[in-house]
């Protein structure tokens, strides 16, 4: 029984592709060191305030910095990352869902989930699926807009679920804010059944050095002018530049999933890679 809190107010091709014709997956070497942050020094910046309230969260991503950025941006969130990212946002979370190929009666956990934006796909395909935030702001929103929805308050290192409770688990950028990258991946583990699935869209590297060098003035350069028209906190996306920049890249990822336990790890570069959609299986 799933209880629901709610709230009061290797660069070796793979040829084997998700259903259908797509980019080859690729799988990490089984040995390979992760990366270390690039961008090092920003790490120890202290977080933004404004009377009281943290509007960027440091990169060390304390819990209480990082809930309480995406509390104050909850409100115009998804519109936000629509206009940001170009339109791609969109088009990422139709990948995502096809990914997850929820089926009906499946209990899928997307973690993250904020306003739920992200968990419609698979409520639509007949699935059981409980979005799971930190953020009680980003869970209001998403109740006022899907009251029917089990959303459930929950810390990514520690999921208030019993072990093997769902057939998939997936989180789509949200692994990258949560402070203990590995003991998130292993809560998933855990709250997965055996031959279930994780899938994972997060910020990546692109993989052509002209184009990466054009992302990455985009953004420490462009962001953040465009946020602040857009964004009622623009010092959440300075945040946001910051910890893509200091992410691993795409083999750095599967390393990470490998060492929590995870089987047949594997990714598929989008947008150039901008972002990487990681899965893997528990065996």
């Amino acid at each position: 029984m799933i209880k629901a809190v709610l709230f009061p107010k290797s660069r070796t091709t793979v040829r084997r592709c998700a259903r259908g014709a797509g980019p080859a997956l690729r799988r990490p070497p089984s040995a390979r060191k992760t990366p270390k942050p690039f961008h090092a020094a920003a790490r120890h910046r202290g977080p933004g305030c404004l009377n009281g309230r943290v509007t960027r969260a440091s990169l060390d991503k304390q819990p209480h910095e990082v809930a309480s950025m995406f509390d104050d941006v909850a409100a115009n969130y998804d519109l936000t990352n629509d206009v940001l990212s170009l339109g791609q946002a969109r088009l990422w979370r139709k990948e995502v869902a096809r990914a997850v190929d929820a089926r009906p009666a499946q209990k899928i956990l997307d973690l993250a989930a904020g306003t739920a934006t992200s968990s419609q796909p698979f409520a639509r395909a007949g699935a059981y699926v409980v979005p799971c935030d930190f953020s009680i702001g980003m869970l209001r929103v998403g109740k006022e807009r899907h009251p029917w929805m089990p959303f459930t308050a929950g810390d990514g290192t520690k999921l208030p679920f019993k072990d093997e409770t769902f057939d998939t688990v997936t989180i789509s950028f949200g692994l990258r804010n949560i402070q203990d990258t590995g003991a998130a991946l292993s809560e998933l583990y855990r709250v997965t059944r055996r031959g279930g699935r994780v899938v994972i869209c997060e910020f990546s590297q692109p993989t052509w050095a002209p184009f990466r060098t054009v992302y990455t003035e985009y953004l420490m350069r462009a962001l953040p002018p465009v946020a602040r028209a857009v964004s009622s906190n623009p010092d959440a996306y300075v945040y946001l530049a910051e910890s893509i920049r200091a992410w691993p890249d795409q083999a750095g990822l599967a390393t990470l999933l490998q060492k929590a336990g995870w089987s047949d790890v594997a990714w598929r570069d989008l947008t150039g890679g901008v972002v990487a959609l990681h899965r893997g299986v528990r065996a």
